[in-house]
């Protein structure tokens, strides 16, 4: 490919009419695929109480999907710390290791519906980057944080009156077991069997400039920031990283991947197309419905729409990018020369299976031009 790599990031869609069990096997098949296609990695989303979605576990769909691939990397984007222990982590990215060591990415992430400290409240603007890269309005989240359905999920995921550590200090503890040095504050040592000494790459996930983006730096690792879920602050989330980055013994210099949410056909009107569900599909997460399985183009324009329901999804509707691979890979390019991206992850669903191999499929040909 060019000198910008590509990466895939995978939620294991469950379109309409599908099962779990079908994304499942769709999404290996895509992780084959998108190997043969020169894509760097392989990453898979972790989500909860998600109809459309059957990305529960990271860590067990890597183990199944390293056992039908054998060159690209697999990685988590991201493991949601606030409801596990550093040991767990380790110990299931080790097993996996253990098995397929050198390919593994240990992607780490806040749980989602947990504000971060320390994150700017402004965009730094709001308009377009002066190469022509969309910078929307920041979207407010605030009308979540108490919803039912959001609290059941984290009452679900945490075991009664179990507190979430701070994440800083829980990313010291995955560095610490992984390196073997760990101690407890009380001078106790703790070695992760398998993990400890696990060649793998670790990355935090991060949408703003707040906590996750300072850990990173601070530990001097790879970071990845998400234009995909949160556009408005993704620059924020850049300028972050950088500024409190620290070379470590693994990074010399700050290393960034950024996302997008990308839809390729062979032209600008079936890409639209293919998208028509995209909306309905986002309006669904941010109501807290929980992700529905992806529609069809005809199932999308049947369901009601409104223009509360615009504004809703507006910001993420207008930073995908839908064309031909020439129109997408333009829209890459300005990406990446906006935030001075390391590599790019691209995550695309669409309806059919067989439309969203052909999407990577026609922006790996695309991008190998360039």
């Amino acid at each position: 490919m060019s000198g910008i790599p590509l990466g895939v990031l995978d939620l294991v869609p469950v379109p309409s009419g599908s099962t779990a069990a079908e994304a499942l096997q769709h999404s290996i098949d895509l992780a084959r695929q998108t190997e043969a296609f020169g894509y760097t990695r392989y990453w898979f989303a972790e989500h909860h109480l998600n109809p459309g979605v059957a990305g529960t576990s990271p860590a067990v769909v890597l183990a199944l999907t390293a056992s039908a691939t054998s060159t690209i990397r697999l990685g988590s984007g991201a493991v949601q710390l606030g409801h596990r222990t550093a040991l767990s982590t380790v110990e299931e990215f080790g097993l996996i290791d253990a098995l397929h060591p050198g390919r593994l990415d240990l992607g780490l992430g806040r749980s989602a519906g947990r504000p971060q400290p320390g994150a700017s409240q402004d965009p730094p603007f709001e308009g377009h980057t002066p190469n022509g890269l969309r910078i929307p309005a920041r979207f407010s989240f605030a009308h979540l944080l108490g919803h039912p359905r959001v609290a059941l999920q984290q009452r679900l995921l945490n075991l009664p009156g179990a507190q979430p550590q701070d994440y800083a200090e829980q990313i010291d503890d995955v560095l610490a077991l992984l390196r073997g040095d760990y101690r407890s504050p009380e001078g106790v040592e703790a070695h992760a069997v398998p993990g400890e000494g696990a060649d793998v790459q670790v990355w935090i996930l991060g949408s703003s400039g707040g906590v996750s983006a300072e850990t990173a730096g601070r530990n001097g690792l790879r970071f990845a920031a998400n234009y995909h879920v949160s556009p408005a602050s993704v620059l924020e989330a850049a300028e972050g990283y950088r500024a409190a980055f620290k070379p470590s013994a693994e990074l010399d210099r700050p290393y960034l991947t950024v996302s997008a949410d990308v839809v390729v056909a062979e032209d600008d009107a079936t890409a639209r197309e293919l998208a028509t569900g995209y909306a309905p599909w986002v309006r669904s997460i941010r109501t807290a419905e929980g992700a529905i399985p992806f529609p069809t183009p005809a199932e999308a324009r049947a369901l009601p729409w409104t223009e509360a329901d615009r504004e809703l999804v507006a910001d993420r509707v207008d930073t995908q990018f839908v064309g031909s691979p020439r129109t997408v890979a333009g829209h890459l390019d300005r990406l990446q020369e906006a935030t001075g991206a390391d590599e790019l992850l691209i995550t695309t669903i669409t309806h059919d299976h067989a439309d969203r191999v052909r999407s990577y499929r026609l922006l790996a040909e695309e991008w190998q031009r360039r």
